[in-house]
């Protein structure tokens, strides 16, 4: 099952203030980037955001599950209490690599 557009809008609202949030459809689920860094994967109706080291502490009582098969395990992200939330991608985001420049094919 596909995220719906309002759960969509319901992460986004819930972590507004982060950083500028920008979503991108992806095989009928969706990345969810804060400052252009690659934050959360929507899949499923189910928030998932990176395992590092960095939320380890914060996430000690937190599911794990796979965005997409073949996906490295991922916390689920309690959307629900959004100060935590925010707290959590606070922490994570200066760890995070700005994604890779697409090569461009010359043609």
């Amino acid at each position: 099952m596909a995220c719906s557009a309002e759960y969509i809008e319901f992460i986004c609202s819930q972590i507004e203030g982060v950083g500028v949030i920008r979503t991108r459809k992806m095989f009928g689920d969706y990345c969810i980037s804060v400052d252009e860094k690659p934050v959360i994967l929507a899949c499923d109706e189910i928030a998932y955001i990176k395992k590092h080291k960095s939320i380890e502490e914060m996430m000690t009582d937190a599911e794990v599950g796979f965005p997409y098969d073949g996906a490295k395990e991922h916390y689920i992200l309690d959307v629900e209490h959004a100060n935590k939330a925010k707290k959590i991608i606070e922490t994570l985001l200066p760890n995070l690599p700005f994604p890779k420049p697409k090569k461009k094919t010359g043609k």
